[in-house]
Order: structure tokens, then sequence, then C-alpha cells
């Protein structure tokens, strides 16, 4: 009687073993393989073509592409980045078909008068372990629309680069290797783009500095009612 040997668990095969189990058609395979990297091909997608149904198209038609060709990768570079380079180049394909008069993408060009440095984005001190009240969690999802939309506004160059390194948290290297481009660039552009998003953010700051703990209306009103209620009226007042 022939033993077959139990396969690995899927979460334990490595890029060339999983990528053979669906050059063979294995389904489970597939499935795991698009949970896994599903939300980094969206954003990374998402922010070439800079719209969500768009996005979603391009990163479907990647793993398409990705599926057809699965036989022909032989781990000499990660699958996620094999990926994502495949979804970038779908991506750039789309802007051009969508819009051809318009500037194209272009992601191997660098920026002119910009210096490279490794600052930092500033962190939030914020307690994890805290509840979330439902008013914290109503304040999250507005700033998270709020920065969705200066990363939105930020030139084409410097976004991609952006959400790779900083949403995604992408190494320098892996970011210059998918896409294309020297690892100076990468600092440059990524050094640029925070420089641009944190000028977005403290215009919009200021902006709102004005409104801010407005005491108007309805609550200036019940203050004047309310300690004119508990003053005794002077002799002669009506």
């Amino acid at each position: 009687m022939q033993h077959v040997m139990p396969q690995a668990p899927i979460e334990e095969l490595t890029d060339a073993e999983l990528a053979g189990r669906i050059a063979l058609g294995d389904m489970i395979a597939l499935q795991y393989l698009m949970r896994r990297y599903n939300q980094t091909l969206y954003r990374t997608a998402r922010s070439i073509v800079k719209d969500d149904a768009e996005a979603e198209d391009a990163v479907q038609e990647a793993y398409i592409l990705a599926y057809r060709a699965m036989d022909h990768f032989r781990g000499d570079a990660k699958l996620s980045t094999w990926l994502i380079r495949i979804v970038v180049n779908v991506s750039i394909r789309r802007v051009r078909k969508l819009n051809r008069s318009a500037e194209v993408i272009d992601l191997v060009a660098d920026a002119d008068g910009m210096r490279e440095a490794g600052e930092d984005l500033l962190e939030a001190e914020m307690d994890e372990h805290a509840p979330e009240q439902p008013e914290r969690a109503a304040l999250r999802a507005e700033t998270r629309r709020l920065i969705e939309d200066k990363i939105n506004r930020l030139p084409d160059i410097f976004r991609t680069v952006f959400v790779m390194r900083a949403v995604e948290e992408m190494s320098v290297a892996e970011t210059a290797l998918c896409l294309d481009i020297p690892e100076a660039t990468v600092r440059t552009r990524y050094f640029r783009a925070k420089g641009l998003l944190r000028e977005a953010l403290a215009r919009e700051i200021d902006f709102c500095l004005g409104e801010t703990f407005s005491f108007a209306g309805d609550r200036c009103d019940r203050i004047v009612a309310g300690v004119l209620n508990q003053l005794d009226p002077p002799p002669g007042a009506s």
C-alpha cells in the first residue's frame, strides 16, 4: 500500500511552494494568496488609479494575470514583490487607457530640486488598551477620511511611494524593487511626500482653529440665562 505524505499547512509553505500549488490549480491556495495580499495590492493600485472601483478591477486583473503566469514564478524575488509589480503595471495601463490625453504616471523619472532625507513620520501617542468610545471612533473615522483625501491629492510620483512606505510599511529596498526605481529615489520621494502631506494637514488645522471650542448660539444663550436666573434682580427691576 502506497503511503501519501501529508501536505504542509498552507501558511507554512514557502513562496515557491505556494506558487507551485496554485500553478497546479489549487483553488484553496489561490484563495489564501488573495486574502493574504488583497489589502497590499488594493492600496498600491488605489495610489495609482485614484479610484476605488478601478483599483478593485486592477487587483482582479492582476490576480488573473498572476494565476496564468504562476508556473513561471521561480522565487527569485518575494511573491508579494512579484504581485505588486504586476498590479503596478496593470494600474498604469488602466490610467493610460482612461485618460490618454493626461500626463501618464512616470514611476521611473526622478523629481527635481529635492533633497534626500531620512526623517520619520511623527507618531501620535495613543493608549491602545483603552476601550474606544463612540465619539472617538467617529473622530478616528473622520481623521482617516481627511488623511486619505490628502494622500489622494499627492502628486502621482510621490503618492505610490508614500503608500508603500508609510501605509504598507515596506522597506526602501522592496519599494525600489517593486517600482523599478533606485533606492535613493524612493527615499527622496518619500521625504517629499511626507512634507507635502504635513503641509496639507497643517493648512487644514489652521483653517479649523478659528472654530475650535466655539461658544455661540444655544450654548451662549444657555449660559446667559443660567447666570441671570441665579442673580437677585436689582431694586426697581421689572
